[in-house]
C-alpha cells in the first residue's frame, strides 16, 4: 500500500482535498491532526531533484521551464566521486545533496545504504527542524529510499513535518511522478512550508530504457519539465508570494551514459548540474565552482540555520581561491588523448604572485603534466580513470596539480621535481598563523611531498612531509612565527619517478 504519511514533527498539516481526490484508491491517506499548516517565515526555499539527469540534453530538450531557471538565475555543472568513494548511483547521490556532505561522512557507497551515518550527518530538512521547530518541512519523493521510513533510508528522516512517499518502478515513474507533482503543487499554493524537497524520477527510468542518446530522453525531459512548471507555477500563485522571499534550487544526484546506465567513472555518469534562483543569484550565470554539497548548506542558510559541520558552502559564499581565476587562460589537450580536443582544462601559468620552480624537474614526458600544472577535474581526472583522481571532490574549479604518473607516459629523461611557492604574505613575528588548503594525495614508496615554509627570505624549512594516502582532505599546519619576521613564503615540493600525484587547492593563511 503506498503510503501519504504526515511527519513526525511537531506538527502535521491537513492533507488538501485536491491532492486526496487524485490519488483516491490508490493511495492510503492517513487521518489529517490539524486544519492548517501554522504559520511560517517570509525566507522560502524549494529543492527539486531530478533523477539521472544530464544537463546537456536538458539544453538539448523542450524544456521551457528548465531554461527559463536558467535564463533568470544561474547554472553550474560539476562531477561527482566514483568508486572506491561512492558508485555514481541514486543512494550516495541524494544522500550528498540531502546532507551537504560527501560520501565518505554520510557513508552511503551505494543503494543498499550499509553504512549510513544520517544520525550524525542529517538532511537539510531535519538540520532545520533541529535548530528552529517553527519551520514548516515538507518532502515528496516517488524513490522511497528518500522518503519512506521502513525503506533502506529514508534520506530525509522522520522529523520532516510532512512527507509523501509513492512507490516508482521501471514501469511506474511516468504514474507516479504526476501524482508528486499535483501534491506538491497543491502543499506549496495552499499549504506553507518554509523547505521543501520535490523528487521526479521519470528521467532516469528513461536513461536506463533508452540511454541518454535517445529521443525518448528527450521526450521524458519534456514532460518533467511540464512538471517542474506545475510545481513552480504553485509557487507563483500562492496568496502571499509578494511578500516572500524564494530561493528555488534544481539539481541531480547522477548523469547516465549515451546508451544509458550509470554507477561508473565516465564523465557522463559522473556529470551532474544546479540550477538556482533567488537573492543573491545573478540572472543568466555559470558557475564551475558549485558542488552538490551546496545544495543543501544553500538551502539551510536561507532560512537562518547554521551551516556548520558539513562540506558544502551557500551559493552566496565569496570565492578567494586564487587558481580560479586561471580559468579564462586554460588551455585544450597537447599530448593527452583520452580527453576530449573541446575541453579546456589545463595551464602552466600560475596566478599573480604565485611561482613554480622547475630547475630540477627532467625534460621530456607529457606536456600537460610537466611540473605543477593548474587543471580542473573534468580534464585531469579523464587523462586515467579508476585511480583514485576522481575522490578529489573537495577541490573546487581549477586546482593545482602535480602528477608524475601521468607525465611519465611519454619519453621523458631525469625524474619529476617540481615545486610552487606562494606570493609573500605579511606576518607578525612572535604570532601563530594557521597555513590552510585543501590536499588530495595518493602516496607510494618512492615519492616525497613537502610543504616548506620560509622567512624573510631565509632559507625554507620543511613544516610537513605527506607519507600516507590523503584523500580530499583539509589541512590546518600551525606556523610558530619567529621574532622578527615580517613575512612568509610557502612551498609545496612534489618529487617522484613515475608514481602518484598531489593536488592543492583554496591556499591561504589565517
Amino acid at each position: 500500500m503506498r503510503t501519504v504519511m504526515p511527519g513526525r514533527g511537531r506538527r502535521s498539516y491537513a492533507v488538501v482535498a485536491a491532492a486526496a481526490a487524485l490519488l483516491v484508491g490508490t493511495v492510503q491517506i492517513d487521518a489529517p491532526q490539524a486544519t492548517a499548516a501554522a504559520a511560517g517565515g517570509t525566507d522560502k526555499v524549494l529543492v527539486i531533484g531530478l533523477d539521472g539527469t544530464n544537463l546537456d540534453r536538458v539544453k538539448a530538450a523542450d524544456a521551457p521551464n528548465l531554461k527559463r531557471l536558467m535564463a533568470e538565475g544561474m547554472t553550474a555543472e560539476s562531477t561527482l566521486y566514483s568508486r572506491p568513494m561512492a558508485d555514481t548511483s541514486s543512494g550516495p547521490g541524494w544522500s550528498t545533496i540531502a546532507t551537504g556532505v560527501w560520501p565518505d561522512k554520510h557513508g552511503v557507497k551505494n543503494n543498499s545504504f550499509s553504512g549510513k551515518q544520517f544520525g550524525m550527518y542529517p538532511d537539510f530538512l531535519t538540520r532545520m527542524e533541529n535548530a528552529n521547530p517553527s519551520l514548516n518541512t515538507y518532502a515528496a519523493a516517488d524513490w522511497e529510499p528518500i522518503t519512506s521510513t521502513d525503506q533502506n533510508g529514508p534520506i530525509f528522516g522522520s522529523a520532516v513535518d510532512k512527507r509523501l512517499s509513492l512507490k516508482g518502478d521501471a514501469n511506474g515513474y511516468g504514474v507516479e511522478d504526476p501524482k508528486i507533482a499535483t501534491a506538491a503543487a497543491n502543499e506549496l499554493r495552499n499549504g506553507n512550508p518554509d523547505a521543501s524537497y520535490v523528487y521526479f524520477g521519470e528521467i532516469d527510468i528513461a536513461g536506463h530504457n533508452h540511454g541518454a542518446a535517445s529521443q525518448q530522453y528527450l521526450a521524458t525531459i519534456k514532460r518533467v519539465d511540464a512538471l517542474v512548471g506545475q510545481v513552480l507555477t504553485a509557487v507563483t500563485s500562492r496568496a502571499t508570494y509578494a511578500q516572500e522571499n524564494w530561493k528555488i534550487l534544481v539539481t541531480t544526484d547522477h548523469g547516465h551514459t549515451d546508451a544509458g546506465g550509470h554507477g561508473g567513472s565516465s564523465i557522463k555518469e559522473r556529470g551532474t548540474f544546479v540550477i538556482a534562483k533567488g537573492p543573491g543569484i545573478a540572472a543568466g550565470s555559470v558557475r564551475h565552482d558549485v558542488r552538490l554539497v551546496d545544495v543543501a548548506a544553500t538551502a539551510l542558510k536561507h532560512v537562518g540555520v547554521a551551516t556548520g559541520g558539513i562540506d558544502g558552502s551557500p551559493l552566496d559564499s565569496p570565492d578567494n581561491d586564487a587558481f580560479n581565476g586561471l580559468r579564462s587562460s586554460l588551455q585544450t589537450r597537447v599530448d593527452e588523448s583520452g580527453i576530449p580536443s573541446s575541453v579546456r582544462g589545463f595551464t602552466h601559468t600560475p596566478p599573480s604572485g604565485w611561482s613554480v620552480d622547475n630547475s630540477r624537474m627532467g625534460t621530456g614526458g607529457v606536456t600537460e603534466w610537466r611540473g605543477w600544472a593548474f587543471a580542473t577535474d573534468e580534464f585531469w581526472s579523464p587523462s586515467q580513470r579508476d585511480q583514485w583522481r576522481e575522490l578529489n571532490v573537495r577541490n573546487r574549479d581549477v586546482f593545482a596539480v602535480a602528477d608524475s604518473d601521468e607525465w611519465s607516459d611519454k619519453t621523458f629523461t631525469g625524474s619529476y621535481d617540481s615545486t610552487l611557492v606562494t606570493p609573500t604574505w605579511p606576518v607578525t613575528g612572535g604570532t601563530s598563523r594557521s597555513l590552510r588548503f585543501q590536499t588530495h594525495y595518493h602516496h607510494e614508496s618512492g615519492q616525497t611531498a613537502q610543504v616548506l615554509v620560509s622567512y624573510n627570505g631565509g632559507t625554507p624549512a620543511v613544516v610537513k612531509s605527506f607519507t600516507a594516502d590523503t584523500v580530499a582532505q583539509w589541512q590546518n599546519i600551525t606556523l610558530q612565527v619567529p621574532a622578527g619576521a615580517t613575512d612568509v613564503q610557502v612551498s609545496f615540493r612534489y618529487a617522484g619517478n613515475n608514481n602518484w600525484y598531489w593536488t592543492l587547492d583554496n591556499v591561504w593563511l589565517a
